[in-house]
């Protein structure tokens, strides 16, 4: 993200931010300003086998909304890492007229293992990878954003996110194809997450599906809805952010109203 904002210092203002445990201030880097330390976790909320100290989207994302003015905002899951070029193609991409926009990660080998590799690394295009993990939206959408209390590093993370900028956007893209984010490792799903991390999470996610938000959605408004309705039915099933049993509910109302 460093080596980003400094290729992009003649054509855009960038500005790092991160939300932390008072704990973690230790871990923040020259180059980043910290937002107000976060003050609880997916532990205050209810009851797990195992104590992870798991921080809730909207806390962190709230603190980047209140701490910055930037009219656009950017949130990236915390193991995905940006090619050189990309706050410059974000800026063209927001230049063209998009309130939004979703950014697929790139695949890489697991051998990168420092930081001394990047030169190496950047060379690499990767495989492509389904799941959403890099948002890009205007500052307004934020105010209807509906994000229940689903915490991050387990499922439900994309798939919630994504929703609030099918619902809410009025221009929105996603780029499937771009060399513009990646991820080490050549893996497309990662290990099951514990179970009770993963019923919580998933019921925080139907929790912001049947919020205000459930207004907004339409299947129309979702990736391959212009596809015929076995096409995109095959599409959204291979599409680990787009439920299928959200899609069919919002296929009746869009056919039955």
């Amino acid at each position: 993200m460093l080596n980003a904002k400094e290729i992009a210092r003649n054509t855009v203002e960038v500005d790092l931010l991160t939300a932390q445990y008072p704990e973690d201030r230790n871990m923040v880097v020259e180059g980043f300003r910290s937002t107000r330390d976060l003050d609880r976790s997916v532990l205050d909320l209810g009851t797990f086998e195992k104590q992870m100290k798991l921080p809730l989207i909207g806390d962190i994302v709230q603190r980047l909304y209140e701490e910055s003015d930037a009219d656009y905002l950017i949130y990236t899951n915390v193991d995905i890492g940006v090619y050189p070029n990309f706050y410059i193609e974000v800026n063209r991409f927001i230049d063209e007229g998009l309130d939004a926009f979703i950014i697929n990660r790139r695949r890489l080998p697991a051998h990168f293992t420092k930081v001394e590799e990047l030169e190496e690394l950047y060379l690499e295009k990767g495989k492509k990878h389904p799941g959403f993990d890099c948002f890009v939206f205007h500052r307004d959408l934020f105010k209807d954003f509906q994000l229940a209390e689903v915490c991050i590093g387990v499922p439900f993370i994309g798939i919630t996110f994504a929703q609030n900028i099918f619902a809410l956007a009025k221009n929105y893209r996603l780029f499937e194809d771009e060399v513009l984010t990646f991820h080490i490792g050549m893996e497309i799903f990662k290990g099951r997450a514990a179970r009770d991390y993963f019923r919580y999470n998933r019921k925080q996610f139907w929790k912001a599906i049947n919020s205000p938000l459930n207004k907004h959605l339409s299947s129309k408004k979702w990736p391959y809805s212009n596809s015929i309705l076995p096409i995109r039915l095959f599409k959204w099933g291979l599409q680990p952010s787009l439920p299928i049993r959200l899609g069919l509910k919002l296929e009746w109302r869009r056919h039955f109203g």
